[in-house]
């Protein structure tokens, strides 16, 4: 009976502790703030030069600051970065500013796995239901990453990398010097223009989007720890000699380092025009 007793005790103690982790993890998911943004409709859609300065772009509000992937409880991001988002019949229009004083990239194959250099992200689920989402990764020189996903990993989802974006067109601008530890940087900013058709997936997602509809998405920025050796930029090692963990900083707050989980994602809402007018000439 005592073992028996001592079997009992020790299933519910587990229980409890399950259940204490459980709810943590849905009061950490609870104080994570979920970003939203209401992306205007542009007559003129901006220039895709890497320069944010287009008219179009004016109406479009900046974004909140990229904050740590985890959440509040980690430091804030050292270097700032935002968005804005705009959009017309034909094109979903992104733009992101980041600050840098060491401006490094060294990837310049497609599809090649772009965050092993300092990138910026994008991941967008159309419909909401976490599932069928796309991303894209572009780095300072201008190279891109883009893929789909049926799942997220956790769910045992696969990459897509022979996915591209069809009639994609994006472009970096450099407020500084690439690869040069000679000098101080300001930064670098990118614009895209994302075909509406690249993102219908087969026919499962209505684009243009209505006029108050709102998509998943959420943006990311990795960055790496930098020294100079030689004259030329390194990833700072630890004592093992691998590279010190990347910075992930984000746009709505994951609460671990995990970008695959899009249930967190913030959103973008589509204003703007008369839904009958979206598409018309």
């Amino acid at each position: 009976m005592g073992t028996r007793l001592s079997s009992i005790s020790t299933r519910l103690g587990c229980i409890a502790i399950l259940w204490g982790l459980t709810h943590a993890a849905v009061g950490v998911q609870a104080q994570l703030p979920v970003r939203e943004y209401q992306a205007p409709w542009v007559a003129t859609p901006p220039a895709i030069d890497g320069r944010i300065d287009d008219a179009a772009w004016a109406a479009a509000p900046w974004s909140e600051a990229f904050v740590d992937i985890e959440g509040s409880t980690k430091p804030a991001p050292r270097w700032a970065t935002r968005v804005k988002m705009t959009w017309d019949a034909d094109h979903l229009y992104l733009a992101a500013e980041l600050e840098e004083p060491d401006l490094w990239a060294t990837i310049t194959t497609r599809d090649a796995v772009i965050y092993r250099d300092n990138d910026f992200e994008w991941f967008i689920d159309p419909d909401g239901d976490t599932n069928r989402y796309f991303e894209l990764e572009i780095n300072a020189l201008g190279t891109v990453w883009d893929l789909f996903l049926n799942k997220p990993y956790r769910l045992g989802g696969r990459a897509d990398n022979t996915w591209d974006i069809a009639g994609l067109r994006s472009a970096v601008h450099l407020d500084g010097t690439l690869n040069d530890p000679t000098d101080r940087d300001r930064g670098w900013t990118v614009e895209m223009a994302i075909p509406w058709s690249a993102l219908a997936d087969g026919g499962r997602t209505v684009v243009p989007p209505a006029v108050g509809a709102r998509w998943r998405i959420n943006f990311s920025r990795v960055q790496w720890e930098l020294d100079v050796v030689e004259g030329r930029y390194q990833k700072r090692v630890g004592s093992d000699g691998k590279a010190l963990p990347e910075y992930n900083w984000v746009w709505s707050p994951q609460g671990e380092i995990n970008m695959h989980i899009p249930e967190r994602w913030g959103g973008v809402t589509f204003v703007g025009p008369s839904t009958k007018s979206v598409g018309s000439p």
